[in-house]
């Protein structure tokens, strides 16, 4: 547990940002030594010659500076009992507290509890219960806005079902938005999993939705912010 603890403390970035951020960083570099050549920057004659450089200079490091964030990734240690409690497995602000229809696994009501993402939250997705997994499923598909409802079932996503201990089956779905272009999931079918571990990671812009058994008691209301791996959303019925 000490060696887990230490593990998750040491994440800073995320490592579904590394390669982005390294291609960016030697381009946004070569860019800039370009136009620096080009208007014989520093050794200048000319005043106006400054000011393409340094427009450059400044939108390179503000634009780099807005991808570091949004792959950033904080360290974080859920500190209560984790029987019978759904954390949220993100970060945003929560759009969706209600019983409805679940198509694609349960073929019953759920009570679905669904967190938008906008581009300046933490886009790190957490496991919200304990728990053995049953289903991964990727499913291709559109890229609706991510707040409106048919993004759940029309938008690209990734399904996930986990049986928690006491044998309750909960579905979380990851779901892109209309800028999101990939969802990625980390969790393999039959091997079980504690919240505090990483679910997976949606770029730029998107949503996750939990499915919990009707008797389920949501512990969050329509339009709060939620804190991935911190905020309890529900306790199992």
């Amino acid at each position: 547990m000490v060696n887990r603890l230490r593990k998750l403390r040491k994440i800073r970035l995320h490592r579904e940002g590394t390669h982005i951020l390294v291609l960016s960083a030697i381009a946004l570099v070569v860019l800039n030594v370009i136009v620096i050549v080009t208007f014989e920057f520093p050794f200048v004659q000319k005043t106006w010659h400054y000011v393409p450089v340094i427009a450059l200079l400044t939108v390179s490091l503000f634009v780099y500076l807005a991808m570091v964030n949004f792959f950033r990734c904080p360290p974080r240690v859920f500190d209560g009992d984790t029987v019978g409690v759904v954390v949220a497995p993100a970060d945003g602000k929560v759009v969706v507290v209600e019983e409805v229809y679940e198509g694609e696994y349960f073929h019953d009501t759920r009570l679905m509890i669904s967190i938008f993402m906008n581009i300046f939250d933490v886009h790190a997705n957490w496991i919200p219960v304990n728990g053995k997994v049953r289903l991964v499923r990727h499913h291709e598909g559109n890229y609706h806005c991510a707040w409106l409802p048919k993004a759940s079932v029309e938008n690209e996503r990734s399904t996930v079902v986990i049986t928690t201990p006491e044998g309750v089956d909960v579905l979380v779905r990851q779901v892109a938005g209309a800028v999101a272009r990939r969802v990625v999931t980390y969790l393999h079918e039959g091997e079980s999993y504690e919240i505090d571990e990483h679910l997976g990671f949606i770029k730029f812009g998107s949503r996750v939705d939990v499915y919990l058994p009707v008797g389920s008691r949501p512990c969050v209301k329509l339009g709060q912010r939620a804190t991935g791996n911190n905020t309890v959303i529900a306790r199992l019925g």
